[in-house]
């Protein structure tokens, strides 16, 4: 089906938003990552023809640009967002498909508005905050935000394959290591931009991001988090298990990696997956 855009306007931005018309009276799947872009989910949005499924550039990133410049957004930020938005929509309550800071975002939304949630499944936060070794996350975290604003891209995203290539906690000497940019095929020069979605503010707001578990153990919607059976031990996995062990559930885990339903990775398997979840059935 035919991505129909839209835009909605909100106190500092414009959000912009597709919308892939399904026959099926199921609920509206709301698809959200960050800074993922909607274009990323194309492949697993393609593979639920029967559903109404909508994407969104968030707050900050893409077609949302913010009206003061910052790319990106707090997780409340775009709590606040998904709810005006899913108000838009008129069609409350939705279901989530929530990765990365999309994940942390649905967790944030469900904190404050439980009542726009029947589902969430939280894929991979990469939740610094709820880690056993929270210490050195939040460091490691707040080194590659540091790197980016005094040297620019390639160091800070050198930082940052490294960080996340380790397998279970993170070394504590980890941000003193020296790395080469050019080992990891990037740019040594720093060209001077500072509005890398990824590497700017929200690295920082949504790694640290403190989820409110009262509010989740006792909000009415369904929440499943979920891991990559490719990417188990490294720091989202490990943080969507650190959130179902405070929740009290079981990580159920999907093919691949991180970002396991795109086009290159196994997004049949994995959109099978996620309608097995959404129907209850896993």
């Amino acid at each position: 089906m035919t991505a129909i855009t839209h835009t909605l306007e909100l106190p500092g931005a414009t959000l912009t938003y597709d919308v892939r018309p399904g026959e099926s009276e199921q609920p509206v799947l709301l698809m959200i990552g960050s800074p993922m872009e909607a274009g990323g989910f194309a492949a697993l949005a393609d593979r639920f023809p029967e559903r109404t499924v909508v994407t969104y550039d968030p707050r900050g990133v893409g077609r949302s640009a913010r009206a003061d410049g910052v790319s990106g957004a707090t997780p409340d930020e775009h709590a606040e967002d998904l709810h005006q938005l899913i108000a838009e929509l008129g069609a409350r309550p939705v279901e989530i498909f929530g990765s990365s800071g999309g994940a942390v975002n649905g967790l944030a939304l469900v904190s404050r508005h439980p009542e726009d949630v029947l589902t969430l499944v939280a894929h991979e936060p990469p939740l610094a905050s709820v880690l056993p070794d929270r210490a050195e996350a939040l460091a490691a975290t707040e080194d590659i935000y540091e790197t980016y604003q005094r040297s620019g891209r390639g160091p800070a995203m050198a930082k940052f394959i490294a960080f996340t290539s380790v397998r279970g906690p993170i070394p504590a000497d980890l941000t003193s290591r020296d790395l080469d940019p050019a080992d990891f095929g990037l740019p040594v020069e720093d060209d001077g931009a500072r509005d890398h979605p990824l590497l700017g503010p929200h690295m920082i707001w949504a790694s640290h991001y403190e989820p409110d578990f009262d509010s989740l153990r006792a909000a009415s919607p369904r929440i499943v988090l979920a891991g990559g059976a490719e990417s188990e031990g490294t720091f989202p996995h490990r943080g969507a298990l650190a959130v179902a062990d405070e929740l009290d559930s079981d990580l159920v885990i999907f093919p691949s990696h991180h970002g396991g339903f795109g086009e290159q990775a196994e997004p049949d398997a994995f959109a099978e997956t996620l309608r097995r979840v959404l129907s209850g059935a896993a």
